[in-house]
């Protein structure tokens, strides 16, 4: 959730965080977010990298981080997507792994769970 508190606050949109972790042996958690360039992606990223650290995770996988439309920052249980408007709209991971149970930060700030 920090991971997705973070997203939020660095102006990112759509922040939603899929449990995965009944779905795919990949990971625990997909924090997906819509930025709004680039530039705010990749600090988005740095910004969630340095968080990594303090949580003690020290070596996260990032791909993407030069491409304009979708960067990845792995910490294995946790992996963050951020995406353009175009690119989330294309790969539809909200979608895709629209079995796993959701929260939406951007219609509920506070990070509790939705009602089922």
């Amino acid at each position: 959730m920090a991971a997705a508190r973070l997203a939020a606050d660095t102006r990112c949109h759509h922040v939603t965080v899929l449990d995965v972790s009944a779905v795919s042996p990949l990971a625990d958690f997909f924090v997906i977010a819509t930025g709004t360039s680039g530039r705010q992606m990749r600090t988005v990223a740095d910004d969630l990298k340095q968080l990594g650290k303090e949580s003690g995770y020290t070596h996260p996988r990032m791909d993407g981080y030069d491409s304009a439309s979708w960067v990845l920052v792995d910490f294995v249980d946790v992996v963050v997507h951020l995406f353009t408007e175009d690119a989330r709209q294309y790969y539809d991971l909200d979608n895709l792994w629209g079995d796993a149970p959701r929260t939406d930060l951007s219609s509920n700030p506070s990070g509790a769970a939705d009602p089922a």
